[in-house]
């Protein structure tokens, strides 16, 4: 697979320049100026190359919640997101608990082809809280374990958990919420088990990474853990930085306040978040209806993380194609996340000069649960490249491939 991408800023963590990208056997092989090759070329002037997106942290609902999202909806969304990889949460039916599980997932996405998929299995056996026993078999086609959607709530368990971690170089991702707490305070739920994974991280020295940190209790507590030398890694979303609890949309965590929004935001500006994840958790309406918790994420991240953190100057892009590209690929161990020769060849091409309000009807996620419907942003994904293949064109982008 050939491709010539010419006349384009190329940007990512460390570059900004206009130039040529060439793609050969689904690795970068060249970058300059007026390169010609006897291939498909596509004409980037007026828009920008940047590696494209990995998302650590997605929920594609399959096995068992298909009617919410499945494996194939979901890679469409990711990819029309510019997305090529994404770390799926294993709070499924049957639970990602089992290599059995696990594999038929992943045997599923290789047939699709569309995106690369890092499957989760949870900390705990079928997300119950008490037996880890199953971590022991896992292959090394995992890399990190999750109860995502509640905490652990035993500290003895977690504690387990974490020595088990350490041993198979496992990372575990910390969905930090003391239920017993929730409908006491949420954000007292999330502060105290932020403060206990934290620590039990330092005295085990397991990898743990915070998923979806919303207090800035909980970013302080990080901040000191990592200035500590704690290998900790942490994470915000894209709702969490664009909304506070103005907006009247249930998500867990929930939308915290504009202080808890400007601290995030000073975390990211001093370098303490390590990445921004969607936390895609696309839901039926009926389900919404009924109270059900998250945003479908994937289609909408890359706009609104550009309109609110660039945009409004806070960083600069070169800034979020870290958070966004680097750091989530070098936390999976991809080789992507840069334009640089011999990392692969997934880019994504942006429009980021025309606004445009968010439609959701044009989604491709079965999910369309989004507080950001009729958003004004900046940022259109165009295309997006997975190994130097086009695997998703925005509808008014046809005009600009020149195949040879």
């Amino acid at each position: 697979m050939e491709l010539l991408i010419k006349n384009v800023r190329v940007v990512d963590c460390s570059q900004d320049f206009i130039g040529d990208v060439y793609i050969y056997s689904g690795i970068i092989y060249e970058i300059g100026k007026k390169l010609e090759k006897d291939c498909e070329v596509i004409d980037g002037e007026g828009y920008i190359l940047t590696p494209s997106f990995v998302d650590l942290h997605s929920h594609f609902r399959e096995p068992g919640y298909t009617y919410k999202e499945d494996l194939l909806s979901g890679s469409k969304a990711a990819l029309r997101g510019g997305y090529t990889a994404v770390n799926l949460m294993a709070n499924t039916k049957p639970v990602c608990s089992s290599m059995d599980t696990i594999n038929m997932v992943l045997k599923k996405a290789r047939e699709i082809n569309l995106v690369d998929i890092h499957q989760c299995a949870s900390i705990t056996e079928e997300l119950l809280g008490e037996s880890i026993d199953h971590l022991f078999e896992l292959t090394d086609a995992v890399r990190f374990i999750s109860d995502d959607g509640r905490g652990v709530a035993n500290s003895r368990v977690m504690l387990a958990a974490m020595v088990a971690a350490r041993e198979k170089n496992l990372t575990i991702i910390s969905h930090a919420e003391n239920e017993e707490l929730v409908d006491v305070d949420t954000r007292l739920a999330e502060n105290l088990m932020t403060v206990r994974d934290i620590t039990l991280a330092k005295f085990t020295g397991c990898k743990l990474h915070l998923a979806h940190v919303s207090t800035r209790e909980a970013m302080n507590y990080i901040i000191e853990g990592k200035k500590q030398g704690a290998r900790i890694t942490c994470e915000v979303t894209p709702h969490h930085l664009a909304l506070t609890s103005e907006t009247q949309y249930r998500v867990n965590p929930p939308l915290r306040s504009a202080e808890d929004v400007n601290i995030l935001i000073e975390a990211i500006k001093q370098g303490f978040v390590d990445v921004i994840a969607t936390d895609h958790a696309p839901h039926s309406m009926d389900d919404k209806m009924k109270g059900a918790p998250g945003i479908s994420g994937l289609e909408t991240s890359f706009p609104v993380c550009f309109t609110k953190l660039v945009g409004e100057g806070h960083i600069t892009l070169n800034k979020l194609s870290e958070l966004m590209s680097k750091n989530p690929a070098k936390l999976m161990e991809l080789n992507k996340g840069e334009i640089k020769i011999g990392f692969d060849g997934d880019l994504v091409l942006l429009d980021v000069k025309n606004k445009y309000n968010i439609d959701t009807s044009e989604f491709l996620s079965k999910g369309v649960n989004s507080p950001f419907e009729g958003k004004a942003v900046l940022g259109t994904v165009m295309c997006t490249i997975k190994a130097g293949r086009i695997v998703y064109k925005a509808k008014d982008f046809k005009q600009s491939l020149n195949f040879k």
